[in-house]
């Protein structure tokens, strides 16, 4: 289907508008994602219903502790990001062309409805980059909303403002990365800015549950002073902001060995002084 936010240039050239990125996409190229495909100077949302992953999990996976703790939550996931994570823990969906089943927002609704007699509380936008299949969301969760459920988005809190800003009314909760509070990381190792994921934060806060989530790499963003200056400007929008601190593993193109659990349980430390509900996850 056609995408949304974006804008047409010469020569049948257009300019994607959801995510920081900005993608001037030649006609018959695909952009940094590899969802968004300008055939003919129209821009098209190429994963759009394309589900890789469902399940039911509970929520606390996503990871979201307090938001409905002890109930299950239908969780799909597609193909694409808009972020290259050398130590993606999911990295042959979100980098990857997987095998895929069709699931069209009508049917997602049906599906998440009858799964409330085993405890489903809604659907949660997961496993890949949710942002990036936009367009499935925005018509998916007003019928989630429709069928009295919630919508929780599993997210890099990589996305422009304004789309960003349409979309919060359906969202109930969010779990965001917050991959580090350096941006150099971000530029070098996520090929992204950290500016825009912190204005996520703000703005999704403002109406939503939000908890937060780091997952630290050995060597690389496990600084006490970063980690210091990350809860406090967490605790400084909202001192309750629930955070996971969460350990990694090998994955994708990334061979360091797992984080030390002390090296979480030091930076569990370290946040608390400030926020009010630091968690350990991944052990």
């Amino acid at each position: 289907m056609e995408a949304l936010y974006y804008k047409k240039e010469n020569d049948l050239a257009v300019q994607c508008q959801l995510c920081p990125h900005h993608c001037h996409i030649q006609n018959g190229k695909t952009g940094f994602c590899r969802t968004r495909k300008n055939e003919g100077g129209t821009l098209l949302a190429l994963n759009y219903g394309q589900c890789t992953a469902l399940a039911l999990d509970p929520v606390e996976k996503k990871p979201l502790y307090h938001f409905h703790p002890g109930s299950q939550i239908l969780s799909a996931g597609s193909w694409g990001c808009n972020l290259t994570c050398s130590f993606c823990q999911n990295w042959h969906i979100s980098q990857g062309s997987p095998p895929w089943q069709e699931l069209p927002p009508r049917k997602a609704a049906e599906l998440a409805r009858s799964l409330q007699e085993r405890g489903n509380i809604g659907l949660a936008y997961t496993y890949n980059e949710p942002s990036v299949t936009y367009e499935w969301i925005y018509e998916t969760a007003p019928l989630i909303h429709e069928a009295g459920l919630s919508n929780v988005m599993v997210t890099n809190g990589y996305i422009e403002g304004t789309p960003l800003q349409s979309l919060l009314p359906y969202i109930d909760a969010w779990n965001i990365d917050l991959k580090s509070w350096n941006d150099d990381f971000y530029r070098q190792i996520c090929q992204g800015t950290i500016s825009p994921v912190l204005r996520t934060i703000e703005k999704a806060v403002a109406v939503s549950h939000v908890e937060i989530t780091c997952l630290i790499l050995p060597g690389i963003n496990d600084s006490p002073d970063d980690m210091d200056s990350l809860a406090s400007w967490l605790a400084s929008i909202r001192p309750d902001i629930p955070l996971h601190i969460t350990r990694y593993f090998p994955r994708y193109h990334c061979t360091l060995p797992p984080t030390p659990v002390e090296t979480l349980k030091m930076l569990q430390r370290t946040a608390g002084q400030y926020i009010s509900h630091v968690y350990v996850g991944n052990v």
